[in-house]
């Protein structure tokens, strides 16, 4: 299961970095989201890979076996962070298309 995690980690950010390097303002947003996707993966693995397991205390359960609950939180308020961050991309995208006419990221057009 980690090597399925940490290969699905190292390709979000390949192409998330390759992303971020094309020249138009939309591939360079989702190529941020492919990195904070990658992130949180990290995050989630750093804090254990276990299937059915509570991360709750109960009597009984020694405290070695239970999910950390901590990477779980950080994972979901990420994940809300980095949607509000992409919204707001959009719109200064779409805003500075509006103003220049172009989507790259230079502001200049291709050359035909």
């Amino acid at each position: 299961m980690e090597l399925v995690l940490a290969t699905a980690i190292g390709v979000m950010t390949g192409c998330g970095v390759w992303l971020i390097l094309r020249p138009r303002t939309y591939q360079v947003i989702v190529g941020l989201s492919l990195l904070s996707y990658a992130v949180n993966l990290f995050i989630f693995g750093v804090g254990g890979v276990k299937t059915n397991v509570p991360p709750i205390l109960v009597d009984g359960v020694p405290t070695s076996t239970l999910a950390d609950p901590v990477p779980q939180a950080l994972v979901l308020t990420a994940i809300v962070i980095g949607f509000a961050t992409t919204a707001l991309f959009l719109v200064v995208m779409l805003a500075s298309r509006g103003l220049t006419g172009t989507d790259h990221v230079d502001g200049r057009s291709e050359p035909k």
